[in-house]
């Protein structure tokens, strides 16, 4: 790969994941419930999640996913409503900063819970599979070693993923201590939950 190519492909990716998406959205709204350092969980699904869609992709796994369009509708339509209910909980919290298990501050959210949530969310979205698909293949040489250099790009990748995670989850956070005071803790909780059930619909409509 040239420098130029090299370039042009870290722009693009870097563009591409700074883009609110899906999994940018979760990040944000968990930075406002849970705090960065817990959302933190939430990252490691969603970068395997990635990681995994990019190497199937090249690997041409995603064509055949494509082929059978009932199984990854019926995938993305549960992924979906399971963001929908997490945000409908949040909604009917009466109070306490929390997602899922932490209704009224009994708990905090379980670590597996918030990993699923990003691994979901990211193997779920059919534009993820659509981008690496459409762009991930013409920045490798196929008649190179493919390991090393999907290694090398797919590393770059979930760096610039996981650098723009961080920068939505501390928005979120900023909110989340401005939004601190106790009678603003159900308009918080209220915010965050529209923004997962937005998620939520907008991955079961993708």
């Amino acid at each position: 790969m040239t420098s130029a190519t090299f370039s042009l492909f870290l722009l693009t990716f870097f563009l591409v994941s700074l883009t609110p998406g899906m999994c940018m959205v979760l990040s944000l709204s968990l930075g406002m419930t849970v705090g960065v350092r817990r959302a933190a969980w939430m990252w490691v699904g969603e970068l395997i999640g990635v990681g995994t869609v990019a190497v199937a992709s090249v690997l041409g796994v995603a064509t055949v996913l494509l082929q059978y369009p009932p199984l990854f509708t019926a995938f993305k339509w549960g992924g979906g409503a399971y963001l929908v209910w997490l945000g409908i909980e949040m909604w009917r919290s009466k109070g306490s900063l929390a997602i899922p298990d932490v209704i009224d501050g009994a708990q905090a959210p379980r670590r597996l819970q918030l990993a699923m949530q990003g691994l979901v969310t990211a193997v779920a979205n059919p534009k993820g599979w659509a981008f690496f698909i459409a762009l991930l293949p013409p920045f490798l040489d196929f008649s190179q070693p493919m390991a090393p250099q999907l290694s090398l790009l797919l590393a770059i990748i979930l760096s610039m993923e996981l650098c723009c995670l961080i920068l939505y989850a501390t928005g979120g956070s900023v909110a989340r201590t401005l939004l601190a005071s106790r009678s603003n803790v159900r308009l918080m909780n209220r915010i965050a939950g529209t923004l997962i059930i937005g998620v939520g619909i907008w991955l079961m409509l993708e």
